[in-house]
């Protein structure tokens, strides 16, 4: 009876040390972020990210966020180059292969993705390939903000954070680089109706600010424009574009350029023209606050219908 009771306190022993195993390393490996799988036929910010980074290494492809055939034909270039498996198909170990670390000071392309992966967050940086103070900040603020160690490098950890987030997917950016404007012209009131005026020169980025669809507008309202169909169900109206970036229908993320700022269609001069419907007009000034202070924006449909006019 002794024997028994004996083995079967070691068999307890033996579950409790398993559990322990499974409570203790299961967080660790849950939190960390996986790398996106990126192929043919995707679009979006995460796309650019991988040309501009196809781009540090040598491969002459378009940096348009669109996933085709010379896209795959450099990564299986680069994958060949290396020894991978040359399936055209951006995994772990392409990943892996493809980041470059990048700081203050650094140039080029690898800057530029690294750029473009941060406006996927909401820090709304020109995507110019110099890191200079402000991408450095941006990388700190991520870094504090998802737990790794704020020194403003991007390197693997961050690389594999900021990216394995799925900046398609989810995320916030500035509809303009941070630096375009102060933070008080996001607060500004329209003239007539909810929606903002951003005072910006012709040619300025447009950013979209979140996930989802974007559809051409040509009218003589609006001029050129979007209709971005955002996944979380409101429509985000950018108007007064003196360009478009992306064709209609385009499957876009945070962050990825939608077209350059202008004065086109019933417009007083360059700006850029910010309109959110949800279940009607919405305000956006609290919504774009939020972004532009690194925080959560508020759901669309929660955002005033008033207050924020003349």
């Amino acid at each position: 009876m002794k024997g028994q009771l004996r083995r079967y306190l070691v068999v307890l022993a033996a579950m409790a040390v398993a559990v322990s195993v499974l409570v203790v390393g299961n967080p660790q490996s849950a939190s960390a972020a996986g790398w996106p799988v990126v192929a043919r036929g995707a679009t979006g910010s995460t796309v650019t990210v991988v040309q501009f980074l196809l781009r540090a290494h040598g491969h002459g492809v378009d940096a348009d966020g669109a996933f085709g055939p010379a896209t795959e034909g450099a990564v299986v270039s680069f994958q060949q180059a290396r020894g991978y498996a040359a399936d055209g198909i951006v995994g772990q170990q392409t990943w892996g292969g493809l980041i470059v670390s990048v700081s203050q000071g650094s140039t080029g392309d690898a800057v530029a993705a690294a750029q473009v992966a941060l406006n996927a967050h909401g820090h709304g940086l020109a995507v110019d390939g110099v890191f200079g103070p402000g991408t450095a900040a941006a990388a700190r603020a991520y870094q504090s903000g998802h737990g790794l160690v704020a020194d403003g490098i991007v390197g693997p950890a961050t690389w594999q954070s900021v990216v394995g987030g799925g900046s398609g997917g989810g995320g916030y950016s500035l509809p303009i680089p941070r630096g375009s404007l102060s933070r008080g012209y996001y607060d500004d009131p329209h003239h007539d109706y909810p929606a903002v005026d951003l005072p910006v020169g012709t040619g300025t980025q447009v950013y979209a600010i979140r996930s989802g669809t974007a559809n051409q507008i040509n009218n003589s309202r609006c001029g050129l424009g979007y209709a971005l169909s955002g996944d979380d169900g409101a429509t985000y109206y950018y108007c007064h574009l003196s360009g478009h970036g992306v064709g209609s229908g385009s499957r876009v993320g945070p962050g990825t350029l939608l077209g350059w700022s202008g004065s086109t269609g019933n417009s007083t001069g360059p700006h850029l023209h910010i309109e959110i419907v949800a279940g009607g007009n919405r305000c956006p000034q609290p919504f774009l606050l939020a972004i532009y202070d690194g925080g959560t924006p508020p759901a669309p449909s929660s955002l005033p219908t008033s207050g924020c006019y003349y």
